[in-house]
């Protein structure tokens, strides 16, 4: 309970943290930012990993010449498509055996099955559309890699996703972080990113479950 609330705390109040890291540890905010997308990109165990949000809280932070805007968009680009090219790997060695493992903690079976099916409706394309939604971000390349797509095809979305996801997020925090009006509801903005990134995936809940009571109630 307790990592959770941290957790919570460190994606609404991002830039506050990273700030503080910045002024106590310098350099080392980029390394940090690196492994956090790295790993919420690259381990289908850490889905939990805040994304746009955080890119934007970067862009802002960068807007106020606390980073690198150049240097953190190569680290992050990067970090996403070495992210996506492990989960692939990964979900390539593991194969079609992970469907049958049980749900914990860390792995939620039915994420997966969200995922798989984001995928096999939209084909290449999901692994550039994952790219904008929470937890589907984090299993779409590793449901690529069980389903063998060829690496060469997968590896040029990976490419365009990670360049285009980086840019929208981190230069929007960039240009649109310095506003008054966003500087002072920084929280509210972050809540509102998340909010809309979910929705695709709320709007699929919603169809499963109005289509799960039709078949139920065939008088409908």
């Amino acid at each position: 309970m307790d990592f959770l609330k941290q957790l919570i705390d460190f994606i609404l109040h991002a830039e506050n943290h990273l700030r503080w890291v910045i002024e106590h540890h310098g350099m080392w905010v980029y390394v940090l930012l690196f492994l956090i997308v790295f790993c919420e990109t690259g381990l289908v165990v850490t889905p939990f990993l805040p994304g746009d949000s955080l890119l934007f809280a970067v862009g802002a932070l960068a807007g106020q010449g606390m980073m690198d805007i150049a240097v953190i968009w190569i680290l992050l680009v990067v970090a996403g498509i070495l992210g996506d090219s492990v989960n692939y790997a990964i979900g390539r060695w593991m194969g079609p055996k992970v469907f049958h493992y049980e749900s914990n903690i860390f792995f939620k079976r039915e994420y997966l099955a969200k995922a798989h099916a984001f995928y096999e409706k939209y084909g290449g394309k999901a692994i550039v559309l994952a790219r904008f939604v929470p937890i589907v971000r984090t299993f779409a390349p590793f449901v690529a890699g069980i389903g063998t797509m060829e690496y060469r095809r997968f590896f040029a979305f990976n490419v365009f996703g990670a360049i285009l996801w980086v840019t929208i997020f981190l230069f929007a925090g960039y240009y649109f972080g310095q506003l008054p009006f966003v500087k002072s509801n920084m929280k509210v903005i972050v809540l509102a990113i998340i909010v809309v990134s979910i929705l695709p995936i709320a709007w699929e809940w919603f169809k499963a479950r109005s289509e799960a009571k039709k078949t139920a109630d065939p008088a409908v």
